[in-house]
């Protein structure tokens, strides 16, 4: 029970009860950007830290570019991977026909369970051609 007296008289949201002294805090600076709307705020950043050149305007969510800067180059994007390339790279264009000529074969003898309906069309197929 003397565990949770500590507790007592606290609750969520409350202020912390650590202080700031003894306490160095890392240099600072303050780094403007303005958006495409016209919205100019501030940004504080370590002075270590690497600045970046963009930053979304927290009033409106635009792209907004750092003060007395130029907009960055934009990389070339990369095209996305679908799921035929990465298939491609497991497998090659005679296996995959190969893997297609074995499954349809499955198919059409019906042997694949739930089948028996496409295997019957088949069938119907080769006796009137």
């Amino acid at each position: 029970m003397s565990e949770r007296s500590t507790l007592r008289g606290s609750r969520l949201g409350a202020t912390s009860y650590e202080d700031e002294r003894g306490v160095e805090f890392a240099e600072r600076q303050t780094v403007a950007y303005s958006c495409t709307s016209g919205h100019r705020f501030e940004m504080t950043f370590s002075t270590e830290a690497e600045i970046p050149p963009l930053w979304d305007c927290p009033r409106c969510g635009a792209e907004s570019l750092r003060v007395a800067t130029d907009r960055p180059d934009e990389a070339p994007a990369k095209p996305a991977r679908t799921h035929w390339d990465m298939l491609l790279e497991r497998r090659s264009i005679e296996d995959l026909e190969a893997l297609l000529d074995e499954r349809l074969e499955l198919l059409r003898s019906g042997l694949i369970p739930g089948a028996a309906h496409l295997a019957e069309r088949s069938r119907g197929r080769k006796k009137t051609a």
